[in-house]
């Protein structure tokens, strides 16, 4: 099966989405929603990482297809083309790697003060006792 494609994939994922579920694991999949799909993949990717690092060439070969798929499956659920990746991919290509990572980081740390919530604030007993007290009498 040299000839197959991750395009080949993607495409019987798409035929299987539309497809009755209780003859589809792919429909069944995609009827949990999106997190359904992302939690599936999830466990793929770290059974992946198990294979990778302690388990023979054809269990890791094996997890990583099941990863792939359920990656596709998790692109479905969400409305995006695995060509959408690629051009990712292919963007990312016109600088280095260490540059390409570094200028995500850079992007990633402008954006993060918004996104961090505030740190709480510490209690001060001695306050709120005193408040209290100044409420009832």
């Amino acid at each position: 099966m040299a000839d197959f494609t991750l395009h080949d994939l993607e495409k019987r994922v798409q035929a299987r989405a539309r497809a009755p579920a209780d003859t589809s694991y792919t429909r069944k999949l995609l009827d949990q929603g999106v997190a359904g799909c992302a939690k599936k993949l999830g466990e793929e990717a770290i059974e992946t990482v198990i294979a990778a690092v302690g388990e023979d060439r054809g269990r890791l070969i094996g997890e990583t297809a099941d990863l792939i798929y359920h990656l596709l499956v998790v692109l479905a659920a969400r409305g995006v083309a695995f060509a959408d990746v690629e051009a990712e991919l292919a963007r990312r290509t016109q600088q280095s790697g260490l540059e390409e990572k570094a200028s995500r980081q850079s992007g990633r740390e402008a954006a993060a003060p918004a996104m961090r919530k505030p740190k709480p604030r510490p209690r001060q007993a001695k306050g709120r006792e005193q408040g209290r007290a100044g409420k009832g009498a």
